[in-house]
């Protein structure tokens, strides 16, 4: 699966479990590890790890491999690790707190909301 499909794929997934302000960061000649950063979040630990795991579970599907999935019993920030694409689902309180829009700052925005309509 190409790179920006699977980022798609994705979004579509944290969307489909309400995630809130979903957002891509084109990686690319910024990162040697990920062509993309998804950053979204829920609002309770519950939802958090609902995102995750529907990400987790359209992975599987659609036969992409997560090398690593951290954090989710906690449910604070947890990343998954999908090769080309890095997955950082937050809790709501915990987002700002790390701010990895700001961190990563120099990354092009990636527009994902075509994926919210299919």
């Amino acid at each position: 699966m190409k790179s920006h499909d699977l980022l798609m794929l994705t979004a579509k997934a944290a969307d489909d479990k309400r995630a809130e302000d979903i957002l891509a960061l084109n990686m690319e000649g910024l990162s040697a590890f990920a062509d993309y950063f998804v950053i979204c979040h829920g609002n309770s630990d519950k939802q958090v790890q609902a995102i995750a795991q529907e990400i987790k579970e359209q992975a599987n599907k659609n036969d992409v491999e997560v090398k690593r999935l951290e954090g989710f019993d906690a449910a604070k920030w947890i990343l998954i690790d999908l090769g080309d694409v890095i997955v950082h689902v937050f809790h709501k309180d915990e987002r700002s707190y790390y701010n990895l829009e700001k961190l990563w700052g120099d990354a092009p925005l990636e527009d994902v909301r075509e994926a919210f309509t299919v």
